[in-house]
């Protein structure tokens, strides 16, 4: 048994996420964490919500609240959505709990004594209407290096090369369009160019990764300068330095801390699990392998400035030092990041309404119905287009009439003929019926090798084959015409095998509808442990309370392991029903009206937003003035 940490990127707490988000961190991860439980592994899913940050203070004052009621309130709607995707966290938790801030606070302190962390000045970007800094993400202009229009104040999505805010051309701010103003203030810095020789030995270390991630993460340290973790802000988490701690301007930069939370959440299940030091097991243990699930435009942080951040604590940069109170921390073993997945043809976009939320599929459409299309047409390897008219296609044509039809096919068959899982002499198998047994019983190997190399769809495919090769022998053999029993009852067997190996392949994909085909074949207990929500009150703070995601996803030893589990003769069979529901084909056209009507709005509320800063401008600009005016009217 191995210990496998699913580190899973943090989603941003400044609104619902959407699909092209679950389509990177959410549903890839997930499949992976299911697969390694059911391989007997000793598995921890772990993440949370990222809240700190400008993007927090902008959302907040569109919306009229307080930072942290923004923060309390995007967090239950994504854990909520998360819970309802079936996405199996062992620890879903926050970035405004304490025990993340001591956590953020012990690496920050340890990376400064083994000298990595220094002091410095550098420009930072301020809204002239609002006097706020800007996070380098929220400033795009064009690339000095490409001259891509669309590049960002910290990398540019089109070359891959990171950036400044200062490089940009023709800088403006992404919340209203105004050209920022820059200040020169002072910083902490972390000393990437003194980690670079380790983190790029690092690299050279690993193997199975996908080749864009490791050819894009190996390009990074081409040209390798430090960078500033700490922001002229007031919502985030103190910087634990005399002189600074107290500072109600100065905070950690947010992606230094959320990055942390990846520990800070393995600590926290640990300690509600009434084992403090259990998180070691994953962190500490060298034997022990981590993996880090996100989208392609994080790649950056969690191959280059994750990893830099926990060299830094152990001591083992150019530097050399010592790992502080949490001791050595592990390395991950891989960086499985997604492709970009569009809309529609266009690029997602909340601000302009190019987005479909995860909670508003799920409230029309089922959760297995979206694992699925992501799982087989999502971007895995390149970049892939959500389409209302694919995703019907894919849950009508293959989800429902391939493998639905199937299963309702061959427990129509049982209950009517049967009534249960017929017995057989194997004596009476002929090659036919051991080819398709063979075939589903080696699938879990080559299944399971895709799943290992983290090649998703090639698995999903080769299921699907399967569930196509099972449609074929039952169209072959008639059963419906057949009326030898002794025979009826070996095809009906044969098929009920294969349907039940194939089901179990299916778990990681389509947890909530496998678990009803397993009891609709006869089975017994949770083949696809689902996730829960839960209420709790924080470690550290009494008057502090919110949701996280966790669950029990023990399986157990003789059910739901990776590998053929012969079905029992005699086992009840009941009468079936329609486990996947179709989607009425003019379902495409709604969600496309939905789908323009939300750009038109949101196009609309930017007009707003930009005309509300330029009066703001303006205003300051008046009041500026008029102390002069008045000073010429003395004179």
């Amino acid at each position: 048994m191995t210990n496998i940490l699913v580190s899973v990127a943090w989603p941003y707490a400044n609104g619902p996420r959407h699909v092209g988000h679950v389509a990177g961190f959410g549903v890839p991860s997930d499949v992976f964490a299911r697969y390694e439980r059911m391989k007997g592994n000793n598995v921890l899913m772990t993440s949370g919500t990222d809240e700190h940050g400008t993007p927090i203070l902008v959302q907040a004052e569109q919306e009229g609240l307080t930072a942290q009621q923004t923060a309390d309130k995007y967090n239950r709607i994504i854990a909520t959505d998360l819970t309802n995707l079936g996405l199996s966290y062992d620890m879903f938790t926050r970035t405004t709990t304490k025990n993340h801030e001591k956590v953020v606070q012990e690496m920050f302190r340890q990376c400064l004594a083994n000298g990595y962390i220094y002091k410095g000045k550098q420009k930072v970007a301020i809204s002239p209407s609002t006097g706020r800094t800007l996070p380098d993400r929220y400033i795009e202009g064009t690339c000095p290096i490409c001259g891509y229009e669309g590049a960002r104040g910290d990398q540019c999505d089109n070359c891959g090369n990171e950036l400044d805010p200062t490089d940009l051309i023709n800088p403006r701010s992404k919340i209203n369009g105004e050209t920022p103003i820059f200040k020169t203030t002072e910083h902490y810095f972390l000393d990437l160019p003194a980690l670079a020789k380790a983190n790029l030995a690092w690299l050279d270390s690993r193997h199975g990764w996908r080749t864009g991630v490791m050819n894009f993460s190996k390009g990074l340290f081409k040209k390798v300068k430090p960078r500033a973790i700490t922001r002229d802000i007031d919502w985030g988490i103190p910087v634990p330095v005399d002189g600074w701690i107290d500072n109600p301007n100065k905070r950690l930069y947010v992606w230094f801390d959320a990055l942390i939370g990846y520990v800070s959440s393995t600590i926290e299940w640990a300690r509600r699990q009434g084992t403090p030091d259990a998180w070691k097991q994953w962190w500490n243990n060298p034997d022990a392998r981590i993996y880090n699930f996100m989208g392609k435009d994080n790649i950056t942080f969690h191959s280059q400035i994750w990893p830099s951040e926990i060299l830094a604590y152990n001591g083992e940069g150019d530097k050399g030092g010592k790992p502080g109170k949490l001791g050595h921390l592990n390395l991950p073993e891989m960086v499985v990041s997604s492709a970009y997945m569009t809309m529609e043809g266009r690029k997602f976009s909340s601000s302009r309404g190019i987005v479909i939320y995860v909670r508003d599929v799920l409230e029309r459409y089922s959760a297995d119905a979206l694992r699925y299309y992501i799982s087989i047409a999502g971007p895995e390897n390149q970049d892939a287009d959500f389409t209302w008219q694919e995703f019907v296609r894919h849950n009508n044509e293959e989800l429902v009439s391939g493998w639905g039809n199937l299963v309702n096919r061959v427990a129509t068959l049982l209950h009517k003929d049967f009534g249960a899982i017929p017995s057989i002499d194997p004596h009476d198998l002929t090659d036919q019926d051991r080819a398709l047994l063979q075939e589903t019983e080696s699938g879990f190997d080559r299944v399971g090798a895709d799943l290992d190399e983290q090649r998703q769809h090639a698995a999903l495919t080769e299921i699907m084959r399967m569930v196509g090769d099972v449609n074929k022998y039952i169209s072959d053999t008639e059963p419906w015409k057949i009326t030898d029993q002794a025979r009826l009852a070996t095809v009906l067997h044969t098929a009920a095998q294969a349907v039940c190996d194939l089901d179990l392949m299916l778990a990681p994909f389509i947890p909530d509808g496998s678990q009803k085909v397993w009891e609709q074949m006869g089975g017994t207990g949770t083949i696809a442990p689902m996730p829960k929500l839960v209420d709790v009150t924080d470690l550290d703070n009494p008057d502090f309370h919110y949701p996280i995601i966790t669950g029990d996803y023990e399986l157990g030893k003789t059910v739901a392991a990776w590998k053929r589990h012969d079905i029992v003769d005699g086992t009840p069979i009941p009468a079936a029903h329609p486990l996947f529901p179709k989607i009425p084909p003019r379902a495409v056209q709604e969600e496309l009206a939905r789908f323009k009507s939300a750009m038109k709005a949101r196009k609309e509320a930017k007009k707003a937003r930009y005309a509300k800063a330029r009066a703001a401008l303006k205003k300051a600009q008046e009041q500026a003035d008029k102390p002069e005016q008045t000073e010429k009217t003395e004179k």
